[in-house]
């Protein structure tokens, strides 16, 4: 079917939304729209879906969204894992809890037990969720971080990690099966509506994380806190009083849930113009540090005050590192650390976290961009008892103190960091003081991470066009420095460029490019899958971190044709 038939299906059913409706009316004249709206349809990957809100097949809105819980539904019954159920939770965008009720009576019609949250709530909560009720498998209805136009559907399994490529892969093969209007739905009468006792069970869990519960009440840590707009408030208000701090200053204009974000260009705790806000409020009030959740409160944001007592932000990176060593060092020195401890990361994420677990006798696992590939991970070492995992994270602002959810958590990561800094201000250091005591420690490692945007219908192919270019001519060296080894994740192997080798990776493929410099630094190139978006990522050790970062920053761009 065309996109101009698939257009013309949808405009001619008399049961149509209204207000999609409408909006086909509107592009009844523009056959640009009709084709961004109808020439695809949204795509089901490991992530679940992911796009802009509005009427079409390439779109968010509640079709889509019957669809693929009709292809979860059935799925569930192939499995044998039906019975179990499903929770369903989601955060503060537009749209949000209209499509988790969408999913909850297609559901219900097709006899999956349905759990459906009271209120907005954290996506780690709705991990933490599945495993608490013994379900089958989640949904949450986010976007996370990206801007507000968009809206999404996350599938979790049993594990409480997101699902990976077997069971996504099921999941769309169903979903090819359905038409866009054959999901049928249920009242609400049969949803079971949870709420209190899975907050209390998750914020108890998160608590148990806790390496150093009596620093918070000595410490008198001032906190200033915003939600942008989100679902952290409640859950990261509620775990910090319990912790013992009793000064968190919300934002307040930032502390009302509201889809269009009304005060930020972008909800993502990664840009820090987000943060202007919280900064006015903390130089009047003279607080230790700003803490910052996105809307669905599974990345965190930290501002700390520098030695000249201007407030700065930290990085994923730098947040990362500061945690992995505190975790280290507090389970190393009240005998804890397991022999077999492990912390994971990203590939892309920095490699002092290497430098870290070095010193403390810890083993590093490296896993795909992602935090699905962490829990996969976790899983396995429960499975296995092979490995213990003690921490995870991904340079895009996620983390995960421990096991009791299996995404990440900006909830828990909200109470460590709090933690954390109230430890080192007993012992008369700034979460700033501590970042530089660590480059002092294990060398200083810097960062260049970019987001390239290629919207429109050519997006993608301009991307891929990128990706096919740098296979094709492989750059010799970046920043002065030649390349002795790269990786095609796509292709499944790393190459040695200086010896002429090569050897698998124990990755699933996915279209990432990997270069390493023979100065120890690294570039890889990273389309998004869930955004028309392109990311550069840059780790490395310099002296001079902003020399070096410009030298990669001007190297990439002449490589990419920017």
């Amino acid at each position: 079917m065309t996109y101009k038939e698939k257009y013309q299906m949808w405009l001619d059913n008399r049961e149509l939304d209204k207000s999609l409706k409408a909006e086909l009316e509107c592009m009844k004249n523009d056959d640009e729209a009709i084709k961004f709206s109808f020439g695809t349809d949204l795509e089901f990957g490991t992530a679940g879906l992911r796009g802009i809100m509005g009427a079409g097949t390439a779109k968010m809105n509640i079709y889509t969204v019957r669809r693929a819980s009709l292809a979860l539904a059935k799925y569930m019954y192939d499995a044998g894992i039906a019975e179990s159920g499903v929770a369903i939770a989601y955060d503060s965008r537009i749209n949000s809890r209209l499509f988790a009720e969408e999913t909850a009576k297609v559901l219900a019609k097709a006899g999956v037990r349905v759990y459906l949250f009271d209120d907005l709530r954290p996506t780690p909560e709705l991990s933490f969720a599945v495993r608490y009720l013994k379900c089958g498998a989640g949904v949450v209805i986010t976007a996370s971080h990206n801007p507000k136009e968009y809206n999404g559907y996350k599938v979790y399994g049993a594990d409480g990690g997101q699902v990976v490529n077997e069971a996504a892969d099921a999941i769309l093969a169903h979903m090819e099966n359905i038409g866009i209007f054959d999901a049928e739905t249920a009242d609400m009468s049969s949803v079971e509506i949870i709420g209190k006792e899975v907050d209390e069970a998750f914020y108890e869990a998160i608590l148990k994380e806790s390496l150093n519960p009596d620093a918070a009440a000595k410490a008198n840590l001032k906190i200033v806190y915003t939600p942008f707009h989100g679902a952290g408030l409640k859950g990261v208000c509620e775990v910090l009083k319990r912790l013992g701090i009793k000064n968190v200053i919300v934002e307040p204009k930032q502390a009302i849930p509201d889809g269009s974000f009304p005060t930020v260009k972008s909800p993502n705790p990664e840009n820090p113009d987000g943060f202007k806000l919280a900064v006015e409020l903390a130089k009047k009030e003279d607080v230790d540090l700003i803490i910052g959740t996105d809307p669905d409160s599974d990345r965190v944001g930290v501002i700390v005050r520098d030695d000249m007592g201007e407030y700065i932000p930290l990085t994923g990176n730098m947040t990362g590192a500061l945690l992995v060593d505190y975790v280290l060092s507090q389970k190393k020195n009240n005998g804890t650390l397991p022999e077999n401890a492990v912390v994971i990361k990203t590939i892309v994420t920095n490699e002092i976290i290497k430098a870290i677990t070095d010193f403390y006798g810890a083993e590093l696992v490296n896993v795909l961009t992602g935090f699905k590939f962490i829990a996969e991970k976790i899983k396995e070492y429960e499975e296995t008892g092979s490995k213990t995992y003690v921490f995870g994270f991904e340079e895009s602002y996620g983390y995960l103190p421990g096991t009791y959810v299996r995404d990440k958590d900006a909830v828990g990561a909200s109470m460590l960091i709090a933690e954390m800094a109230s430890w080192y201000k007993l012992q008369g250091m700034s979460l700033y003081d501590a970042y530089c005591a660590l480059a002092g420690k294990y060398g200083h490692y810097g960062e260049w991470v970019d987001n390239i945007y290629f919207e429109g219908l050519g997006g993608k192919e301009k991307i891929a066009a990128i990706m096919e270019n740098l296979r094709a001519n492989a750059p010799a060296e970046i920043a002065g420095s030649r390349i002795i080894a790269y990786s095609d994740v796509l292709e499944g192997y790393k190459y040695d460029t200086v010896n002429g080798t090569k050897e698998k990776l124990p990755f699933t493929k996915s279209n990432v490019l990997r270069y390493e410099t023979e100065d120890g630094a690294f570039v890889a190139f990273r389309p998004s899958g869930t955004e028309p978006k392109f990311k550069v990522y840059a780790g490395f050790k310099a002296e001079n971190i902003k020399e070096k970062a410009a030298q990669i920053k001007a190297d990439v761009e002449k490589i990419i044709g920017k």
